[in-house]
């Protein structure tokens, strides 16, 4: 018996709407959950923010906590889940059994995580690619081939461990620590990438794990209903997803927004479950988010039929981040690399929280400016054509 060749990847023009709006938006918010951390010479407090905000950093660490924090990585997560599943689902359209496909999943899985791995060793600790790749490669099995029932129990445990593991999260580090991370403050550049490896094992692979696999699940179980992919099918589900699952996001952060506005210690029972509740919160706030990115494609879907004319220039640029987000992410941590850290121009040494928020955005959407004139003139990104080859070989496109 033959089986059908592997498709290789999905063409640009076949590609789903929804999902690249969603990651092209996602970006932003991850760069602004980073960004802060690369600040240092600073009290640091819970959740890596500086200790006694006051004015704008004060709102801007509270606006972050309720709509970022916690919420750019499982939106990441889910979208990952997504994809896993699309492409399972391309592959079994050409009968490829699914013993093939789990190791193709695998495969990209191991990839992955020695992008992550350099990521970390050159750039960034945080690194979430090499913590997705090693998901893949656990779960490969149950989000190919696994039952609804399977993944939703995985969906349901991975979000109490989430909780779990988020909330010492917000216990603020030990008294006299200037950094989030301490490779920021390090000026020689090969200890500096000493310390990011050991970060990255810790926090950036082993507790990433722990608190993505579960929205992994989610999104191959959206995936498989096909949610952003028929968004039209499902408006009346994403408008209750996306408007409950928002507000869940930004009043289960905002006992630990208050906290670390007001700069108050209230004890660490309160800390404790105020870290708790920020992390599964986190998952709701996620969630929500992909469903407002599926209303927008119907929006635009509706646009289009109702007037003819192309997708304005926002959802194009949107849409080129989102087919690049590999790229654009791995760009995302270069900018940053070269104005922040102490081996490197020093900027972050005491910078308030509001300019680093602003930095955040201002490259994110440089990298978007750049994606969309990439998109115009055919281009693909970089990281995404690596992945690729080493994924399907070099005579896949």
């Amino acid at each position: 018996m033959t089986t059908a060749p592997d498709p290789g990847a999905v063409a640009t023009a076949d590609r789903v709407l929804a999902p690249d709006l969603a990651r092209g938006g996602m970006l932003l918010l991850i760069a602004l959950a980073n960004v802060h951390v690369y600040v240092y010479g600073l009290p640091a407090g819970p959740r890596s923010y500086p200790r006694d905000l006051s004015g704008v950093d004060a709102v801007v660490a509270a606006g972050q906590l309720m709509l970022v924090d916690g919420r750019a990585y499982p939106l990441f997560a889910l979208l990952f889940g997504y994809g896993i599943w699309q492409l399972a689902a391309r592959r079994a359209a050409v009968g490829l059994p699914p013993e093939a496909v789990v190791h193709l999943v695998r495969r990209r899985g191991w990839w992955m995580l020695l992008i992550g791995f350099l990521h970390a060793l050159l750039l960034w600790a945080g690194d979430i690619v090499g913590a997705y790749g090693l998901t893949a490669v656990l779960l490969a099995g149950l989000l190919v081939a696994g039952s609804d029932r399977a993944l939703m129990v995985t969906a349901v445990i991975g979000t109490a461990v989430s909780g779990l593991a988020l909330t010492g999260a917000a216990l603020p580090p030990p008294p006299g620590t200037n950094a989030a991370l301490p490779s920021m403050a390090v000026e020689s550049a090969p200890v500096a990438a000493a310390y990011r490896l050991a970060e990255w094992f810790a926090i950036g692979l082993v507790l990433s794990v722990l608190i993505v696999f579960g929205a992994v699940a989610i999104g191959a179980l959206a995936a498989r209903r096909r949610i952003l992919d028929e968004p039209q099918r499902h408006r009346t589900l994403l408008v209750r997803v996306a408007a409950g699952g928002i507000a869940i996001g930004v009043l289960g952060g905002l006992p630990l927004a208050l906290m670390v506005a007001a700069g108050r210690d209230p004890g660490l029972e309160w800390l404790l479950l105020a870290g708790a509740l920020h992390g599964l919160s986190g998952y709701a706030g996620a969630i929500g988010y992909a469903a407002v990115f599926g209303l927008v494609a119907i929006h635009l879907a509706a646009r289009s039929a109702r007037t003819a004319r192309p997708e304005p220039a926002w959802a194009r640029a949107l849409q080129a981040c989102g087919q690049r987000s590999l790229s654009c992410y791995l760009a995302q941590s270069v900018a940053f690399v070269v104005l922040l850290p102490a081996w490197t121009l020093g900027l972050g040494e005491g910078l308030p929280l509001w300019t680093a928020a602003l930095v955040g955005a201002g490259v994110w959407l440089v990298i978007l400016l750049i994606a969309d004139a990439s998109a115009r003139h055919g281009i693909r990104g970089p990281a995404e054509v690596l992945l690729r080859r080493l994924t399907y070989g070099p005579a896949r496109p």
